[in-house]
């Protein structure tokens, strides 16, 4: 006798899929915030992890205490700051903010830390170096380093923005080591071609370029198009002397 078969193609339709963002102790955090304004923008759902370290980053790059108990107020004063640290930049909705789901970097037992747990990928943006050599070398020291193993055994999509410079011998092997176990090495280095006149438009740039990885459509920048276009120029240079 045949097993009866179960249609779980109902069952996928409705079930939430996240992008987990994983956040460690590097600079950048407006990096951070600018991907994950993209993926709410996009329509996707987020899994958050901010590790220890960062909230230290966080606290100095732009004020903001980041509090489990509190996340989510902390979350949105965050989300809506700009780049150059003025508050109030980015409108933050309620519908939006209810697409994030938070875990605490100590909880090694949350459901992104299984296989089982479905998500669409993972995005470590800024990567610390030492985050870095701890996903490298497979330690699961932290949620984040767990959830960024997980999702190189399953397979998955991982993107590290890893945000350091200089780069010495053991970071560029552990660098490698990524990049052949299948995750995407993408060093967060702004470029100047698509016409940057404010520092949002440099973090924009990386926060695209991480969600072009994770092939999320998005409008954080504009693309080469082959025609060169005067840079962040609005008028005609003057004839040269």
């Amino acid at each position: 006798m045949e097993p009866p078969h179960i249609d779980t193609s109902k069952q996928d339709s409705g079930r939430r899929r996240p992008w987990v963002v994983g956040i460690s102790g590097a600079s950048g955090t407006p990096y951070a915030a600018s991907v994950v304004r993209g993926l709410l923008a996009a329509g996707e759902a987020v899994d958050l992890i901010v590790s220890r370290a960062s909230r230290l980053t966080l606290l100095d790059e732009t004020g903001i205490a980041f509090r489990d108990a509190h996340w989510r107020a902390d979350l949105r004063e965050w989300l809506a700051r700009g780049a150059d640290g003025k508050p109030a930049t980015f409108p933050v909705t309620a519908a939006e903010l209810a697409q994030v789901r938070y875990w605490a970097a100590g909880d090694l037992a949350a459901g992104p830390s299984s296989g089982s747990y479905p998500v669409k990928g993972m995005l470590i943006v800024p990567a610390s170096t030492a985050c870095v050599a701890g996903v490298a070398l497979g330690l699961s020291k932290d949620l984040l380093q767990r959830v960024a193993s997980v999702t190189l055994k399953e397979r998955r999509r991982l993107v590290v923005a890893v945000r350091e410079t200089p780069l010495n011998g053991p970071t560029l092997k552990h660098l490698v080591a990524l990049d052949e176990a299948g995750a995407v090495v993408l060093p967060a280095s702004p470029a100047f071609y698509a016409g940057a006149t404010h520092i949002q438009d440099l973090v924009d740039f990386v926060a695209g370029r991480v969600l072009d990885a994770a092939e999320v459509p998005h409008g954080l920048y504009r693309r080469w198009e082959g025609e060169l276009r005067g840079g962040s120029r609005n008028e005609e240079a003057p004839d040269a002397p």
